[in-house]
């Protein structure tokens, strides 16, 4: 029974990226849901919260307990898409602020058992290509998370409702796809069911360089995804609003290349370099905003603020590249859903800080992303 690698990874990356596509959907419709639900600018907020909290839960869940490497990955990929798929299409029908956030923590719990799990499925097929294939993965996750954006941006007449039901679908055949492929080959000899789950990598050095480094990336990443629309508008305040849609989708879209330029160079360089190349250059370009900001014309703002985006994630597929190496193969499913868990926590720790300092600072709030690169390239040490 051989599925050629190259397919499957083909296949994961593509469900990875129907999949992703229902973490922002409302953050896509925002005008239109505060219309729909009499919402206040605040209650906006509750929407995104939601997914966040239930995927550090869900994440919590299967890295703690092993589920990722105790059940099939390709069946609790699947199941989650559809679960996710369902919660988010019932927005249509939440009415307000209560029922639609109870669903968004449904859909982030969904979340985790799709992108974490979705790496083990990856590292299973290709572990002689691991950063490489990472690489596609993650930057499927890039365009996954910058997809709703361009839906509700291209109008196709179905109001916001379809741009939902599209999301769903996509994550819909997204689960199938995985489910049709299956699980990789085991490795040989065929390894223990781990009994700790992923607490027992943190146990392994050089799971905890890769994994210290990861943390310090995901402090600056998605703030950064936050703020790009925001500092956007403040550059282009005559930006309509499928304008600003469409600029938002290029501009946290442009990782997705990134990322595969950086599996081509992990394949030359190792992943351990990438990342380091990564840290480096987001770590300049938070500088270089944050002093030039205010002078710069519009054009090479822009420019320069795409570049950050493609450099603050062109390392995130190594560091799960590195941790994967690390771990057993019994332990990698566990260990990399649980790595995320605390990467996530401490996303979300970083825009619950620093976002409400945005109408004070402004663009000096680059200065605060810039610690988390810096630490990163600490953490990550000089190793080959």
């Amino acid at each position: 029974m051989s599925r050629r690698p190259p397919l499957a990874i083909l296949v994961i990356a593509l469900a990875e990226w129907f999949g992703t596509s229902l973490w922002f959907t409302p953050n896509a419709l925002l005008a239109e849901l505060r219309l729909a639900w009499a919402l206040d600018a605040d209650d906006l907020a509750w929407l995104t919260g939601a997914v966040q909290v239930g995927f550090l839960l869900g994440t919590l869940g299967i890295g703690l307990s092993g589920l990722a490497d105790r059940r099939d990955a390709s069946r609790v990929f699947a199941v989650c898409c559809v679960i996710g798929a369902a919660s988010n299409a019932a927005l249509v029908h939440a009415g307000g602020l209560g029922p639609a956030v109870a669903l968004r923590l449904i859909t982030g719990m969904a979340l985790a058992g799709i992108y974490p799990v979705g790496m083990k499925l990856m590292v299973g097929w290709a572990p002689e290509r691991t950063g490489a294939a990472l690489a596609w993965l993650v930057g499927m996750l890039v365009l996954g998370t910058a997809m709703p954006h361009l839906l509700a941006a291209l109008d196709l007449g179905g109001g916001w409702q379809l741009t939902l039901w599209l999301a769903s679908l996509l994550a819909v055949t997204g689960g199938a796809g995985v489910d049709w492929l299956g699980e990789a080959p085991p490795p040989e000899p065929c390894p223990s069911r781990p009994r700790l789950g992923g607490l027992a990598a943190f146990r392994l050095p050089e799971f905890r360089r890769a994994a210290g480094a990861y943390f310090g990336h995901m402090w600056e990443l998605y703030t950064l995804w936050a703020l790009l629309p925001l500092w956007l508008l403040h550059a282009l305040p005559g930006l309509s609003t499928s304008g600003a849609a469409l600029a938002s989708f290029a501009l946290i879209a442009v990782g997705a290349p990134g990322c595969w330029l950086g599996g081509w160079l992990s394949q030359r360089h190792g992943s351990r370099s990438v990342a380091r190349w990564g840290l480096a250059g987001s770590a300049l370009c938070a500088t270089l905003y944050a002093l030039t900001a205010d002078t710069l014309p519009t054009a090479a703002l822009i420019v320069l603020l795409g570049a950050w985006s493609l450099l603050a994630v062109i390392d995130s597929p190594h560091f799960s590249a590195l941790s994967a190496r690390a771990c057993p193969a019994a332990l990698v499913g566990s260990a990399l859903t649980l790595q995320n868990a605390i990467g996530f926590a401490i996303s979300a720790l970083s825009l619950g800080l620093l976002l409400p300092w945005l109408p004070l600072l402004g663009q000096s709030l680059a200065w605060l992303l810039l610690p988390g690169p810096l630490l990163g390239l600490l953490a990550l040490g000089r190793g080959h």
